[in-house]
């Protein structure tokens, strides 16, 4: 990965499958920023993570003395960090408005892509309501070329592992008219330098056409 080619004095602790470890991969990247990436099994925490993250969790941002374990403030703090590219827009109100996508991202979608890639007993009514879902939005994308906006956002970065992840999830999108502006959406965000960077070889397969 291209975020990771020199050591640095900051560790990114990552589930290399899962889809909100991903977001923060994809900020690494946008941003350039060298890190020490430590790709971890969720089933098998290392004493080292343990010993900054009380809750164990995936995943786990160490900057020197600061350690962040919850991934919008780690998004937040590296777009602030690293300000260039910015990836929230610099007025309140387009910021708040931004904020607030990535609100409804994770409590209508996240949820489901969570019962899909655990294989939850409702996997199939999780699947059934993400394609639905994703369909009749999907006319949105017509308007702008990243999500209702003219600059690729942190936005992007959390909707982005969700579409990736389709296929893998089993969610076949039909390929109609009213699909076609998300499908465009999805050609340009997967062909970002720093979407390709940001992936590990276990996502890599993700993307792949699934029988």
């Amino acid at each position: 990965m291209g975020v990771v080619t020199k050591r640095s004095s900051m560790t990114y602790f990552s589930d290399p499958r899962d889809h909100y470890s991903h977001r923060v991969r994809i900020v690494l990247a946008e941003k350039g920023v060298s890190v020490d990436l430590v790709d971890v099994n969720p089933s098998n925490i290392p004493a080292d993570l343990s010993e900054v993250n009380p809750y164990n969790s995936l995943p786990t941002l160490v900057d020197r003395e600061l350690t962040l374990f919850e991934t919008r403030v780690m998004m937040e703090y590296l777009d602030e960090r690293f300000p260039h590219p910015p990836l929230l827009p610099v007025y309140p109100v387009a910021r708040a408005e931004s904020r607030q996508f990535i609100y409804r991202i994770e409590n209508d979608w996240c949820p489901l892509v969570n019962k899909l890639m655990s294989g939850s007993k409702d996997a199939a009514a999780a699947a059934k309501d993400l394609k639905e879902s994703l369909t009749t939005i999907a006319p949105i994308f017509a308007d702008k070329p990243f999500f209702m906006s003219d600059e690729f956002s942190l936005v992007d970065c959390c909707l982005a592992p969700i579409l990736w992840r389709l296929n893998y999830m089993g969610v076949k999108l039909p390929r109609t008219r009213q699909t076609m502006p998300l499908f465009d959406y999805m050609e340009r965000i997967f062909a970002r330098e720093s979407f390709q960077e940001s992936l590990t070889e276990l996502e890599r397969d993700m993307g792949l056409e699934q029988p």
